[in-house]
């Protein structure tokens, strides 16, 4: 058993890699980047340093500190040099094919008490580590991007995850100046599973022509105060990355709210991922982005804010606190944990279970049946909900 971790692996140094070893190298830990070839290694090391000239820059850190945090970090093309270290944080691709081989390697190569993390944000831990010969010291650390910001770190065990490892994990993620969020392995784990189906909704919002994509955005942004709206931040995400999580999702759990949109499955089939193609549900080539004509489908007179019409914002977020209900009601995560995971990880202002904590269980509830009444709502209403509202009770928390 590896007493203290001081030693730690990177491998891949893409964005979230790169940005992974500062954040370990920022906390005092020494640190080992690998990639595949000199000219990704080159990339890996120039985005560390870009990211760190950018502190000192902006006066918080100074060039001392900068200096220090280079000197614990080495680059290296041999997943060999491995062979001290007390963790390795694998943050390849998702596939599992390239997975495959890369923790092959780790478990060959590094100390047989040595832990062996991955940073993937769809692929199941439990197939990750039933590819090694020490499953129950393989773990999830699913840090969050960028990941010298973002504060929020997911923990996920398996059902063979040793005790000891997910208590030196939540110590290495906390000692890193992270929160941790400990649960177990499951699709989308706690924040993937909560924020791409209610990005997922839009686009089916968007599809049946019930509202355009400004009014979509600026009706979450307005009523929920986050930081953009769904098409915005799917076209940021890139719109291939959220089709594979979906997928992920579908085969998971088999529900009609994890049925990817259509559109969005052929948006992606077209190339249009969004900003990292130059277009998505956005133009990003230069071009003006004209705000859209007024929606003319017929089911589009259902949606407003006059007499008889469900507001744009309940249709879009409403169905977003259900599901985080039914996690709740699940019991693979408290209240506290999805508000945790969701303000620290997505940006939200207030977490969803405090939000429907504000709005009340019996206001969810009846815009939910609202909803299911006039064909917008295919999904159940959350079995804690309906007991909580059989009960008289009015929050989560009560």
């Amino acid at each position: 058993m590896v007493e203290e971790i001081n030693k730690v692996g990177v491998v891949g140094l893409g964005t979230m890699g790169a940005g992974i070893v500062e954040v370990f190298a920022r906390a005092g830990f020494t640190v080992t980047g690998v990639e595949i070839d000199d000219a990704a290694l080159e990339r890996g090391r120039t985005h560390l340093e870009k990211s760190l000239a950018k502190a000192v820059a902006k006066g918080k850190l100074t060039e001392d500190e900068q200096r220090a945090i280079l000197g614990r970090v080495t680059f290296t093309t041999s997943r060999d040099d491995l062979a001290d270290a007390h963790l390795a944080v694998e943050a390849v691709p998702e596939r599992l094919d390239i997975k495959r081989s890369v923790f092959a390697d780790l478990d060959r190569i590094l100390p047989p008490a040595a832990i062996l993390a991955t940073n993937t944000s769809s692929l199941s831990v439990t197939e990750i580590a039933a590819l090694t010969s020490r499953p129950g010291k393989v773990i999830g650390l699913h840090f969050f991007n960028p990941a010298p910001v973002m504060r929020l770190v997911e923990i996920v065990t398996t059902v063979v995850t040793e005790p000891h490892v997910r208590e030196t994990a939540t110590q290495v993620v906390t000692r890193l100046g992270k929160t941790p969020v400990a649960v177990g392995d499951r699709a989308g784990f706690v924040a993937n599973a909560l924020l791409v189906p209610y990005l997922n909704h839009a686009v089916a919002v968007y599809e049946q022509g019930l509202a355009t994509r400004e009014q979509i955005d600026a009706a979450i942004t307005s009523a929920a105060g986050f930081p953009m709206g769904p098409l915005t931040l799917m076209d940021l995400v890139g719109l291939d990355v959220l089709l594979d999580v979906m997928d992920v999702l579908w085969d998971e759990f088999r529900r009609p709210r994890y049925a990817a949109a259509p559109l969005l499955r052929r948006m992606v089939a077209a190339g249009l991922l969004g900003r990292k193609s130059g277009r998505g549900f956005y133009d990003y080539s230069g071009a003006d982005n004209p705000a859209e004509p007024e929606p003319t489908a017929p089911l589009a007179q259902l949606v407003g804010d006059g007499p008889g019409q469900i507001s744009l914002a309940d249709l879009l977020l409403v169905p977003h606190l259900n599901d985080a209900a039914r996690m709740i009601g699940d019991g693979y995560a408290t209240a506290d944990d999805v508000d945790t995971a969701m303000r620290l990880g997505c940006g939200y202002p207030k977490g969803l279970a405090a939000m429907l904590d504000e709005r009340g269980v019996k206001n969810v509830t009846e815009t939910l049946a609202e909803l299911a009444a006039a064909g917008l709502f295919t999904d159940d209403t959350a079995p804690l909900l309906t007991m909580l509202a059989k009960q008289g009770k009015d929050t989560l928390r009560s």
